[in-house]
């Protein structure tokens, strides 16, 4: 029953993880990816769609975005939402191929990207500490049912800490990586 308690915790912590990973990779670094342009969606026919469900995103160059639609109607409206979205982004269209120039970011931006992603790791500690409070829970409901003896659940407890100190090290490592990413000119 503790090694479940303790099972539990690490994937907990490693979904928390994945999540940050997600969330960090969301975040305009100066360099072009296609995940840029994940959170936007399209007025198209009338139903918001994203548009990677309607056109293929492509980085031809580190400072270049390439969006080209399935359906040559979609143009306008990817154009559109693009350059109305809060990515700063200016979107030129050419044929049936929008090309998105990625402008170097400013020190100030770099400054606020920083402070955005350690907001994101705080948050993904503080769904960490919370797995530790119920698998903390868990364990004293163990001892006080009689299911475990005090000394087992003592030593869980100290694995439950130890596994929170590494997870807390390895969102900080991650943290460390994305802001000399971001800080990188």
């Amino acid at each position: 029953m503790i090694d479940d308690i303790l099972k539990e915790l690490k994937a907990s912590s490693e979904k928390a993880k994945e999540a940050l990973k997600r969330d960090l990779s969301k975040l305009r670094t100066g360099r072009a990816h296609p995940a840029m342009l994940d959170t936007l969606r399209v007025d198209y026919y009338g139903q918001s769609t994203p548009i990677a469900q309607m056109a293929s995103v492509g980085v031809p160059e580190p400072r270049m975005l390439t969006v080209k639609p399935w359906d040559k109607t979609g143009v306008q409206a990817i154009e559109k939402a693009i350059r109305e979205s809060d990515l700063g982004l200016n979107p030129q269209v050419d044929g049936d191929l929008i090309r998105i120039p990625i402008p170097a970011l400013s020190e100030q931006r770099r400054k606020d990207l920083v402070k955005i992603a350690k907001k994101a790791g705080e948050e993904c500690k503080v769904a960490v500490r919370k797995g530790r409070h119920e698998a903390l829970d868990m364990l004293n409901e163990l001892k006080e049912g009689g299911d475990a003896s005090e000394d087992e659940v003592d030593r869980a407890k100290k694995k439950v800490e130890e596994a929170v100190s590494e997870a807390g090290q390895s969102i900080d490592g991650i943290i460390a990586a994305k802001e000399k990413e971001i800080l990188a000119i």
